[in-house]
């Protein structure tokens, strides 16, 4: 027999025609008509030359060709279904999953350290793989082995997905004991020395110094290059938790996104304070490849990310 000649629906029929050994019952669970699986039967006794059925005394009984048969036509049943019907479904309570997000200290204090400590008791068996820029390759994000990048994207892959967070700005931390902190003035700003943290993006940052364009800095560098003014920086360092350093250092300023000086700054000795000027917000969105995009347990979790993001004090 040619698989090529045969409406395998039949053998769906066949399945349940061996099951209930009655026709009138196995069309009322087909839902379909008596005639119509007559007729199929009729069909199948011609593709395998076999009866497969034949009434006796005590009804309609399965040959032996039938009953050899009944195994393989179930296990083929059970393939096609597991190959056709969409895995749409993710139930986090009860599956075992590794999400890899690629992000900063900055996302994790704000972001992704809340989002686990409230759902990781309903969640047992869900698990996060935080890698940083520096630790993961574009290539991986793209290949799907990375899950989620989160962060300030100048220009992502236009293949990449998308989708927008929160905006924030930047406060300065620094010592009660600074200048800054009793005269919160561009002059004073500027005249105090700086600790700089990278745009952690996905690729490396260039070389810098002291003597760098802002371009290879950040925003808030690209801000003051417009005002024609430039900060002192003291300190380049790729990690925004510099609490340590600003409270044995009182001189030092830290200019950080609003969210983690608010989460993350709140000690007797330091204070926070607005930017001496004018900024553009910044943008933080999470982006993922298209191979990840219809995965129901990506899904779940863009969904949630994104719901828990709408929650939290800006």
């Amino acid at each position: 027999m040619n698989i090529r000649n045969i409406d395998l629906n039949l053998l769906v029929y066949l399945n349940v025609l061996l099951e209930e050994k009655s026709v009138s019952r196995a069309a009322n669970k087909l839902a379909l008509t008596q005639p119509t699986v007559s007729a199929a039967l009729k069909r199948l006794r011609e593709y395998f030359s076999d009866p497969l059925l034949v009434r006796t005394s005590g009804g309609m009984q399965p040959t032996e060709k039938a009953l050899a048969l009944k195994p393989q036509i179930s296990e083929f049943i059970r393939l096609s279904e597991s190959i056709t019907q969409s895995d749409s479904h993710f139930d986090p309570t009860s599956a075992t999953y590794t999400f890899k997000i690629l992000t900063n200290d900055y996302i994790e204090s704000c972001l992704l350290f809340p989002f686990i400590a409230s759902t990781a008791s309903n969640y047992p068996n869900l698990s996060y793989n935080i890698t940083s820029p520096g630790d993961t390759q574009l290539t991986e994000l793209q290949e799907g082995s990375v899950d989620l990048a989160i962060n300030r994207f100048k220009q992502a892959p236009t293949s990449f997905h998308q989708k927008r967070l929160w905006r924030d700005n930047f406060r300065v931390i620094c010592h009660q004991d600074n200048p800054f902190a009793t005269s919160p003035t561009l002059e004073s700003y500027l005249s105090q020395p700086h600790i700089w943290v990278s745009r952690s993006g996905i690729t490396s940052e260039n070389r810098i110094s002291k003597d760098s364009h802002p371009n290879k800095l950040g925003e808030l560098d690209e801000a003051l290059w417009q005002l024609e003014k430039r900060r002192n920086i003291q300190v380049f360092t790729r990690h925004f938790q510099a609490q340590k350093l600003i409270e044995q250092s009182p001189s030092l300023l830290l200019s950080i996104p609003n969210r983690l000086a608010i989460s993350s700054f709140q000690t007797d000795n330091l204070v926070t304070l607005p930017l001496p000027f004018q900024m553009v917000p910044q943008e933080i969105s999470m982006v993922w490849s298209p191979i990840k995009h219809y995965d129901p347990a990506h899904t779940w979790l863009r969904q949630q990310l994104s719901e828990f993001a709408t929650t939290l004090a800006s």
